[in-house]
């Protein structure tokens, strides 16, 4: 009998639906306060930081994130204009588009120094789940790169997902060029945003986000 009930229970196990992914929205990053390079660049990072978590958080395992054009258009964001963003409205956003978590992001660069943190809310509670930052090691904005990584291998972590490995360095340099086309598109100046795209290449010929964006724009 015991043998048998065994069996049942490893038949029903089997037949359970697997656990659902864990669907997540990123917002656009807030500039915290930032100093030391002009506004369109502060505005363009809002973007880049964005895409580029998006990015990381996309090849971790267990998770469904969205994509940057299903965020853009939930209410109260379509508008594409810098939104302070609490974690009550952040719910709601994601009950707009069906995420069960939303990642807020904020960036502080003060003249080079740079930080990011980012809070993970609970759209079922409202409730901020957990605070992110990256690796207090790096604080130099010639590392930006490595604080994303940082910063979504700390997300992936909180959510319980399990983070692809990343081996790759993009120059800051090229991040910027890369968030600067992201903001010339949203204007919607595609010959602006293609030649943006273009000089993140050169300086990062593998940076793939680059080259996927340069292909739209086009």
């Amino acid at each position: 009998m015991r043998h048998l009930t065994l069996i049942l229970l490893t038949i029903l196990a089997s037949a359970a639906p697997a656990a659902a992914q864990s669907t997540i929205a990123v917002l656009p990053f807030e500039n915290g306060g930032s100093y030391g390079q002009d506004k369109e660049t502060f505005d363009a990072l809002r973007l880049g930081l964005q895409a580029l978590v998006i990015s990381e958080l996309e090849r971790a395992q267990g998770a469904q994130v969205l994509d940057r054009a299903a965020v853009a258009r939930a209410p109260g964001l379509a508008d594409g204009e810098d939104h302070v963003v609490d974690a009550a409205t952040a719910a709601a956003v994601g009950k707009a588009v069906g995420a069960r978590h939303v990642v807020l992001g904020e960036f502080v660069d003060h003249y080079g120094r740079f930080r990011i943190d980012a809070r993970i809310v609970d759209v079922n509670t409202g409730r901020i789940v957990d605070v992110v930052s990256n690796d207090p090691a790096l604080r130099d904005r010639r590392d930006l790169h490595a604080m994303v990584t940082s910063v979504a291998a700390g997300i992936a972590e909180v959510l319980q997902l399990q983070p692809a490995r990343s081996d790759r360095s993009i120059p800051a340099e090229a991040i910027t060029a890369f968030s600067k086309g992201l903001l010339y598109l949203s204007r919607g100046n595609r010959a602006e945003a293609a030649a943006s795209y273009e000089r993140a290449l050169e300086v990062a010929p593998d940076f793939a986000e680059a080259r996927a964006a340069l292909g739209q724009a086009r």
